[in-house]
């Protein structure tokens, strides 16, 4: 790894040392809880059938159980409600409906739906209002219950109530990022003879109760690093991080005084100060030095270790992502093909000193036009020539990867690189670690060179929080130019969020917070076709793959579900809707 890198993570982080951190926890399928509380349930002599979250089943909160052991697997059920990241949207990733990637479905796919201004109050691809309200409900449950339980491991006691605290406080985010404030519901658990028809609260309610409890929780987690045996559960970090990203999103455009006086949606002003507030809480995570970058970028969404990752969803070794992603045309490993990234993706992504490819002094040539890239082009993208299972990508027309016809194939001459094995030089696909990951390091890099340049403009921290990222995709030292302003350089760090964040769900996010969705996303997105000569020269033709529509009028905001409107007589829809 170059020394450049080296000196610059030294210089950012003062503890090097630390081991390699992730949680890790077994994962229980609801399921097999289910299992387990029946199988016991059914030992009562006068069992009554209840619903595995009921607040009075002896058997889950047990005064006599010193080990907690049914405790534990509740509280595992509420990690299992966690959003999938891989595919999630039909058979996609929901930054295909973003101007990153489009699918490479033939037929009218659900994310292509979301893209092109489908969405409506009874249908929607992305609506996931029930299963978070199931998530919160559950993790206030446990919050309520699980002192009844006399765990004799008192540290750990109070980690898992922290646990519960945090997975109900990223619950709610998830819902507040999709539809402004909703009802907060507390520490209250509602039965079918309560009333229900809870309005909705503010959006900066919502903010200062998921911040508070990120506050509350992370004295009561694991410190960074946790051991082998909790992988996978909730740390100090993970509290810290979710609420750098929730500031963060409530500090931009879009929420800070963005929703035309609707308090439902967004503050009722401008606040700078709230800039502030998202930096040093992004810097707080920094400080703890408890992560480090990975040297290979590739790794870091292959591994159960990396040293970035602050927060995953753990999953068993498979190759789902690669069937369902990589490209085909390979005999010995088909893939699904399924995610197309756009030329527009692509084109961001600079030479390796740092210039645009529209630079004329970059060194781009367009007919090599992959040659000497960033280096986390060729780990997010597969494009034509790119080494792949013993092979070469042929994506040109009428190529193995290309050919036209009725299979699924890419609509824009690229596939999905990342996430998948280092398939380059393997005949066929193996097993491999595909975690969700929520939380890494290089975001909050990120969230805090946003957040620090729009509160403080472009200051020498910001610099430095972006160049060790960028010295890890291989570009020259210091090839941001110095002495750029403030608008100059948001501009640069949202390029380099695209970049580095590619496929991982913020891009989607991050165009409507920064409130140009109207822009982005109400215009044709591209591809490139590639044809070859009879001498086997290639021709590389832009071609249009997709135009998206935005309704900047309401679709910043999802809809509140109709099932919801009609349930509950004190719920207010959203702008538009």
């Amino acid at each position: 790894m170059d020394q450049r890198y080296r000196k610059k993570m030294s210089d950012m982080q003062s503890d090097q040392n630390n081991a390699k951190l992730v949680m890790k926890i077994p994962y229980f399928t609801l399921l097999s809880f289910m299992g387990l509380v029946l199988l016991f349930s059914s030992c009562r002599k006068t069992y009554e059938s209840v619903p595995l979250d009921a607040t009075t089943d002896p058997y889950i909160w047990d005064a006599s159980d010193s080990n907690a052991t049914f405790a534990n697997q509740y509280l595992r059920t509420i990690y299992a409600k966690l959003p999938l990241t891989y595919n999630r949207i039909g058979t996609d990733l929901l930054d295909a409906a973003s101007d990153d990637a489009v699918s490479s479905q033939n037929s009218l796919s659900p994310v292509e739906i979301m893209a092109t201004g489908g969405i409506t109050v009874f249908s929607n691809p992305d609506n996931t209002w029930a299963s978070s309200y199931a998530g919160i409900r559950m993790a206030s449950i446990f919050l309520n219950n699980f002192g009844i339980v006399p765990y004799k491991n008192i540290a750990e006691k109070r980690a898992w109530f922290g646990e519960a605290r945090v997975l109900r406080a990223y619950y709610y985010w998830e819902l507040v990022k999709r539809f402004g404030g909703v009802p907060l519901i507390g520490d209250s658990i509602k039965t079918l003879t309560d009333n229900t028809d809870i309005p909705r609260n503010t959006f900066a309610e919502c903010i200062s109760y998921i911040v508070s409890e990120c506050d509350r929780a992370k004295d009561s987690l694991r410190s960074d690093p946790v051991d082998d045996n909790n992988l996978g559960r909730w740390s100090k970090a993970g509290a810290m991080a979710l609420k750098a990203r929730v500031l963060l999103y409530a500090a931009s455009p879009l929420y800070n005084g963005g929703g035309n006086g609707n308090e439902l949606v967004a503050y009722s002003g401008y606040d700078a100060n709230r800039w502030k507030l998202a930096a040093d809480a992004a810097r707080e995570v920094l400080d703890l030095n408890a992560y480090t970058l990975e040297d290979n970028f590739a790794s870091i969404f292959i591994s159960q270790r990396s040293s970035e990752v602050i927060f995953a969803r753990l999953n068993e070794t498979s190759t789902n992502v690669e069937t369902s992603n990589g490209p085909p045309g390979f005999s010995t490993a088909q893939g699904g093909g399924n995610t197309s990234p756009t030329q527009e993706l692509v084109d961001v992504y600079t030479m390796l000193n740092g210039k645009s490819i529209t630079d004329p002094t970059s060194g781009y040539d367009p007919s090599y036009p992959y040659v000497g890239r960033d280096l986390r082009f060729g780990a997010t993208i597969l494009y034509n020539g790119a080494k792949w299972l013993n092979g070469y990508l042929e994506t040109f027309d009428g190529g193995v990867s290309r050919p036209g016809g009725s299979i699924t194939q890419t609509k824009t001459g690229y596939y999905m690189r990342k996430f998948l094995g280092n398939f380059e030089s393997q005949a066929s696909y193996s097993k491999q670690y595909h975690d969700n990951i929520y939380f890494r390091l290089g975001e909050v890099l990120l969230n805090y060179a946003e957040a620090e340049n729009e509160a403080n403009g472009p200051s020498i921290p910001v610099y430095d929080a972006l160049e060790v990222l960028r010295l890890r995709a291989g570009l020259d030292s210091n090839s941001i130019a110095s002495n750029i302003t403030k608008d100059e350089m948001r501009e640069v760090i949202r390029a380099e969020r695209r970049k580095e964040l590619a496929f991982e769900e913020h891009r989607f996010w991050d165009v409507k917070r920064w409130k140009i969705a109207g822009e982005v996303y109400n215009k044709p997105l591209h591809g490139i076709q590639i044809i070859r000569s009879s001498l086997g020269d290639l021709n590389y033709f832009p071609t249009t793959v997709l135009t998206t529509n935005f309704d900047e009028s309401k679709m910043y905001f999802y809809p509140i579900p109709y099932s919801e409107m009609v349930a509950n007589k004190n719920m207010q829809q959203n702008p538009g809707w």
